[in-house]
């Protein structure tokens, strides 16, 4: 039976996996991956979430489509791009152009307002990708949504017994990334079927390295 991994734990796996990795001339991410058991994909098995992680090293890019007073909110609050009307129906006309810019963004958020035109404008690429904007409602707090989805990673998976997210990069204190992983682990345990016992094994690495520490199935200690 697997046992939750505390904490604790996470940070020594990640502490050698950092040490035994080859050092690269870029900085690498250090990844979590979780594997499922005892999951009926078939069932239509699915993960979708926002995480918001406790420390961050670089904030997520975030794209807010609006117009009006909230695009002028937005751009106030320094969001990474800022589009409206005009700049979506010059992607919908531009299939190539419209992956392009998408690919460079890890979040969208959309006025409420202007959420049907952006589905078809940008829909269909925007689902597959699991990068459907976020409504953003009438007079709330750009600023908050904004400080919410900067700190936060998309894990998604779909008809898979696995997910691999990046929880931050080889420069952060290990406690900080064991931080993290954990917060990732009790939200995705909540959306398992049966909790930790959907879970076989927990794997640490970085962006180039193998998984080179894994947690196996750990066994209770008897008294």
């Amino acid at each position: 039976m697997f046992v939750m991994i505390t904490e604790s734990q996470l940070g020594e796996l990640i502490t050698k996996v950092k040490t035994e990795s080859k050092k690269r001339k870029f900085k690498q991410s250090i990844e979590l991956i979780i594997n499922f058991k005892d999951i009926d994909v078939k069932k239509g098995f699915a993960i979708n979430e926002v995480i918001q992680l406790p420390k961050t090293s670089s904030p997520a890019t975030v794209c807010v489509i609006a117009t009006g007073d909230m695009n002028q909110k937005a751009k106030a609050a320094k969001a990474d791009i800022v589009i409206g009307n005009e700049e979506l129906a010059k992607y919908e006309a531009d299939k190539r152009e419209s992956r392009k810019f998408i690919n460079k963004y890890d979040f969208f958020l959309a006025d409420t307002q202007i959420m049907p035109t952006v589905g078809k404008a940008l829909g269909q690429l925007l689902g597959p990708r699991g990068k459907m904007p976020t409504p953003v409602p009438f007079n709330a707090s750009i600023d908050a949504f904004l400080a919410r989805f900067r700190t936060s990673i998309k894990v998604r998976t779909r008809a898979s017994l696995s997910i691999s997210c990046k929880i931050g990069d080889e420069s952060m204190e290990d406690a900080d990334l064991a931080i993290n992983a954990f917060t990732v682990m009790n939200t995705i345990e909540k959306k398992l079927p049966n909790g930790e016992k959907n879970i076989s094994k927990v794997l640490i690495k970085t962006t180039m390295g193998k998984p080179l520490k894994q947690i196996q199935e750990i066994k209770k200690k008897h008294a």
